[in-house]
């Protein structure tokens, strides 16, 4: 047989080697892809080791032979001719037939296992080789009948029962996974078995009872044959100690407890049944058997777990159980009835002490055996009560009890702002005695409390409830009230910008998924201005925001036009003065404004809330409007139970001074630090500033990165007309940075909180107050001698005179800072070396007036905007002369020839302004150092 370089058989060079070479060439076959080789090698001594090391792939002359087998694809099968293999075998007496029923890949074996061992096969019958005549002459033969064409499945199966796998060619092939056994039903304490367990109980009980019975009458009747036949020897017989009756008798007691076990022996023979049933069911059980003990131990847990009272229960089951027992063995051992024996399992049960009086062996055992039982239910009982009592207090003490209040002020979360928020609350309720404020944080009730009692703060009769849960879960937020109160404040958390205005977005919808309803409004915190439509789209109407980022540049902005303003900001937004107050008066109906603007000698009037056009708040109305019915009357009070209107008291009006407010003139403004608003910043100032004015911005942010945000957030830097922009790049923390700048040239400057630092409270005001110092330090530098120069600097360095020269140094110019803990603001403003200091104590004021009121935000709105009515400071020299007597009504009657309300003064001797004086009508001389706060129409 020839082979092949790989050891395969060639049957075309067979057939011509047999024919004599005039046989027809076989057809050309395309060449197999030949993959890799793997060798076989069958060692059995060293001899045939060598004879393979020799000749790789030859016949070794020793019958030990290495050869190397090739794996092939079959040719393409005839659909009319079986296929036909040809390999290469160690012995050659195996080289039967080409296809001789061995399949290439069983002599493939993996070269990394090591050498293989053949197995022997078992030999096939050998077909007859017909003489060289006949197979040179073909057709003198009939042709073998043709075989019925085989499936590719049934000839696997028939060359499978010939040539059987070696066993670890065999393992690597993959074994499909075995059926799953079939799974036995689980005993889990149906209510089948339970109902069948308490027939079973019940049975047994009345069993044990009608012995007891049946043993009381047959003791009885054992007397009274005793008492009527005492002479008798029979009965004599019956009673005679030696003969056992009496014993036997007097055992019989013992009967009854028989029946009591019967119920745990049908139990455990139920679960038994079960268990031989699961066994004969399951032929190859994987899954592992749960024992009896912890499939009722499971059950218990589950029990416990889910019913509230189940230690309870369980206590008063196995008190029932110890006293029912304790009768029946005292009833067995001693001679008194079934319900004295009870009786007597209760008192040992409930004293321990009651077992001492019991006799005999018996009694004494049983007595005391209750009495311990009796001390641990006792103990047991003792502990839950312990356990109940202290989980009762921890609910308190960690604010998870329920909250049972009406009209009262809830505040969502927890930030710095809510010291001063509380603080301004406590005010406003002075007048009412007190009220009730609820805060909801997700943090501890201990640490709220105490952080609270850290305030130092008389809240005035007003109470703080701290509650510990999530304002985004609506149990919570009904464990709180929410449904009742009057109003709810959310205060931003002390995340970023964005993250804090997500959390709020999501607050509210927890609030607008309420089922009972609110019934007061709700207050938002915001801190980016973009995301403010987005709340109120969710809200709807009941929401009232508060962005506290605008409110803080706005009015850093008008406090830095008009020196002082910031004081009185905090005096009317704070309700420790005058604040804002809307009331209806039906006895001012059909009266004019202008004569309504002098009825009240306790307030100062200063807008119209019109019924007739939906509740819009008119600011500074002109004198000639008449009130109709349903208009209220916007007034600056000390409070909402102060003020009423009186008759028209006599006023002079005398003659206007001609005086002309004089033309803006351009300005030079200085921004230190960079704040995400700060493109609505410059468009308002953009409506203030004369054209010409300059504004100079010095922050860490790049040129380029500047204009791309400034772009980013809506404004048109090319469509500025009256500023023009300035752009520094430095840090204002760096002296040699700040010296860079022409300081003594700005007209005001405004220390922004730099957007890097704000959620860091501290950081943020430290830099700006570290901005404040330097700034006045160079410009007290850079002042000329004679005005910096002082008697006590010659002696040397002295810390009052640095303070002074800065002092003298904020004359030329105003600084406004920005601080956001109103701790810090306390110091700068001792040394009164800024202008003023804003802080989040004003963001604060304005949430506790919207939360009392939510018109007010109309109000705040309007005079915070760049376009309408607006708050400013006025020279005296406007609205009298000098050396003039008037009274303050006078000035107010005055001034509406200007279209403005005079809300209040400041003498130049004083430094704080009195907004809403008591004594209106009191005539005194003004100067014209001195200056008037007053709500203008801004044109």
């Amino acid at each position: 047989m020839a082979e092949s370089d790989g050891g395969e058989a060639d049957p075309g060079a067979a057939r011509r080697a047999a024919g004599g070479g005039d046989a027809s060439p076989d057809p050309p076959r395309p060449q197999r892809p030949q993959l890799t080789k793997s060798r076989t090698i069958s060692v059995s001594s060293p001899s045939a080791a060598s004879s393979a090391e020799r000749g790789r792939g030859g016949v070794g002359r020793e019958g030990l032979l290495a050869r190397r087998s090739t794996t092939a694809p079959l040719p393409p099968v005839d659909a009319l001719a079986p296929r036909r293999l040809t390999v290469a075998v160690d012995d050659p007496s195996h080289a039967s037939p080409p296809n001789g029923g061995v399949l290439d890949r069983d002599w493939c074996y993996p070269s990394f296992l090591g050498p293989h061992v053949s197995r022997p096969r078992a030999p096939r019958q050998q077909q007859q080789t017909p003489p060289p005549s006949v197979r040179r002459n073909p057709s003198s033969n009939p042709a073998p009948p043709r075989r019925a064409p085989l499936s590719q499945r049934e000839e696997e199966k028939r060359l499978a029962s010939v040539v059987k796998l070696p066993p670890l060619l065999g393992e690597r092939r993959p074994l499909s996974p075995p059926p799953p056994p079939p799974r036995s039903r689980r005993f889990d304490l149906s209510p089948y078995y339970l109902l069948l367990l308490l027939v079973v109980t019940v049975t047994s009980s009345a069993l044990a009872l009608w012995q007891w019975m049946k043993v009381l009458g047959l003791q009885e009747k054992v007397r009274s044959c005793g008492a009527n036949a005492a002479d008798s020897e029979e009965t004599l017989d019956l009673i005679d100690p030696a003969s056992g009756f009496v014993s036997i008798e007097k055992n019989w007691n013992f009967v009854p407890m028989l029946a009591l076990p019967i119920p745990i022996f049908f139990f455990k023979y139920v679960d038994r049944l079960r268990r031989n049933r699961a066994n004969s069911l399951r032929t190859r059980g994987t899954e592992e058997e749960v024992p009896l003990e912890k499939r009722i131990a499971y059950k218990v847990d589950v029990f416990f777990s889910g019913h509230p009272y189940a230690k309870l229960l369980a206590l008063l089951l196995a008190t029932i159980i110890l006293i029912a027992s304790g009768g029946i063995a005292l009833f067995a051992v001693s001679g008194s009835g079934f319900l004295e024996a009870l009786w007597l399992s209760w008192t040992f049960v409930a004293d321990s002490g009651n077992h001492a009086d019991q006799v005999g062996l018996g009694p004494r055992i049983v007595s005391v055996s209750i009495s311990s039982g009796g001390m641990l239910v006792f103990a047991t009982m003792l502990g839950l009560v312990s356990d109940a009592i202290s989980e009762k207090v921890d609910s308190w003490r960690k604010g998870k009890s329920e909250v049972i209040e009406i009209n009262h002020i809830l505040i969502l979360g927890w930030s710095d702002k809510l010291g001063s928020l509380l603080k301004q609350l406590a005010i406003a309720n002075k007048s009412i005695g007190g009220g009730v404020v609820v805060v909801l944080a997700e943090r501890d009730k201990e640490e709220m409390e105490m952080d609270i009692g850290k305030l130092g703060f008389d809240f005035m009769g007003t109470s703080v409830i701290c509650r510990s849960g999530s304002p985004l879960i609506l149990a919570d937020l009904k464990k709180v009230s929410v449904s009742k109160a009057r109003a709810i404040i959310v205060l931003a958390s002390d995340e970023n910008a964005d993250q804090s205005d997500a959390r709020a977005l999501r607050v509210v919808l927890s609030l607008t998924g309420v089922k009972e309803g609110l019934r007061g409004h709700i207050v938002v915190e915001m801190s980016d201005l973009d995301n403010e439509p987005l709340v109120k789209l969710v809200g709807g109407e009941l929401i009232e925001t508060v962005v506290a980022h605008d409110v803080i540049g706005r009015l850093m902005i008008q406090c830095a036009l008009q020196p002082g303003l910031a004081q009185i900001w905090e005096d009317i937004l704070g309700f420790e003065n005058a604040e804002f107050y809307i009331k209806r008066w039906p006895e001012l109906d059909g009266m004019r404004f202008g004569d309504v603007l002098i009825s009240f000698p306790d307030a100062v009037p200063c807008g119209v809330k019109l019924a007739s056009k939906g509740g819009k708040i008119l600011m500074n109305p002109d004198d000639d409007y008449v009130l109709r019915e349903g208009d209220e009357v916007l007034v600056i009070a000390e409070d909402d139970d102060t003020y009423a209107p009186a008759p028209l008291p006599e006023v002079h009006k005398g003659f206007l001074p001609n005086v002309a407010i004089p033309p803006k003139f351009p300005e030079k403004i200085l921004f230190c630090g960079w704040r995400r608003d700060i493109h609505d910043m410059i468009m308002v100032l953009e409506a203030f500033l004369a054209p010409g004015s300059e504004l100079w911005m010095f922050n860490e942010v790049p040129e380029k990165e500047r204009e791309k945000k400034l772009t980013d957030g809506g404004m048109d830097i090319f469509g500025l007309t009256n500023i023009k922009l300035v752009h520094k790049e430095g840090n204002a923390v760096i002296r040699r940075h700040l010296e860079s700048l022409p300081l003594e040239t700005f007209d005001s400057i405004l220390i922004l909180a730099d957007e890097s630092v704000e959620d860091s409270i501290v950081q943020s005001d430290s830099r700006s107050l570290a901005t404040l110092l330097l700034i006045r330090d160079v410009q007290s530098k850079r002042l000329p001698s004679e005005d910096v120069k002082s008697p006590l600097r010659q002696n040397g360095f002295s810390h009052s005179s640095w303070i002074r020269e800065m002092q003298q140094a904020s004359d030329k110019s105003i600084i406004i800072s920005e601080i956001l803990d109103s701790r810090t603001r306390n110091l700068v403003s001792v040394s009164k070396i800024s202008d003023y200091v804003l802080s989040n104590e004003l963001v604060s004021m304005a949430l506790a007036m919207v939360a009392e009121d939510k018109q007010i935000n109309r109000v705040l709105e309007e005079l915070f905007a760049e376009e309408g009515n607006e708050m400013c400071i006025r020279s005296a020299e406007f609205y009298l002369y000098e050396q003039e007597e008037l009274s303050f009504l006078d000035i107010m009657v005055r001034a509406r020839e200007r279209d403005e309300i005079v809300i209040g003064y400041r003498l130049a001797q004083t430094d704080e302004a009195i907004i809403n004086p008591e004594e209106k009508s009191e005539i005194r001389k003004w100067s014209l150092d001195d200056v008037f706060v007053v709500i203008s129409n801004g044109d």
